[in-house]
């Protein structure tokens, strides 16, 4: 695998406006979630939150499709196109998911030791150290690939 080749399709022009749009989706995604959330409380009102400090934290779901990339080549290299797209879109979803859980566990443990976490998973059955739910793997896998997509670059 030629490195030097991959990396230069990575186009890093587009990561500041790729940062901006995951960050400001998965800020309105978290919205949706916690507003959910409240119907099972009977809160008809479907208030929503998030913190500030979730858009560099989702900004950072932007590297996400160049590591997909990066991983692909290493996997199969000049061999993309005979991948079918169902198959690719399984192994980035699960690539994503697992790469979701690491940010989240690294940066909950940082914004743990400063005391200023905006996320609590203590008392879920399926929380690692409070800091992400396992149960939240199909948000992740989904989200990841969302990502993706609004991160592609298209028509060029």
């Amino acid at each position: 695998m030629n490195l030097m080749k991959t990396l230069s399709h990575l186009n890093l022009k587009d990561l500041p406006m790729n940062f901006c749009r995951c960050g400001i989706t998965g800020w309105c995604l978290e919205v949706i979630f916690t507003s959910t959330e409240s119907i099972l409380r009977h809160d008809w009102r479907l208030m929503g939150q998030t913190s500030l400090l979730m858009f560099p934290i989702y900004g950072c779901g932007a590297l996400l499709g160049p590591i997909g990339n990066l991983i692909d080549q290493w996997l199969n290299p000049g061999q993309l196109m005979r991948t079918r797209p169902a198959d690719l879109a399984i192994r980035h979803g699960f690539i994503y998911m697992v790469l979701i859980f690491v940010a989240e566990y690294l940066f909950g443990t940082i914004l743990n030791i400063t005391g200023i976490c905006p996320w609590d998973y203590t008392g879920r059955s399926t929380n690692i150290n409070g800091l992400i739910r396992l149960d939240f793997a199909p948000l992740w896998f989904a989200t990841g690939l969302l990502f993706e997509q609004i991160t592609k670059k298209r028509g060029r």
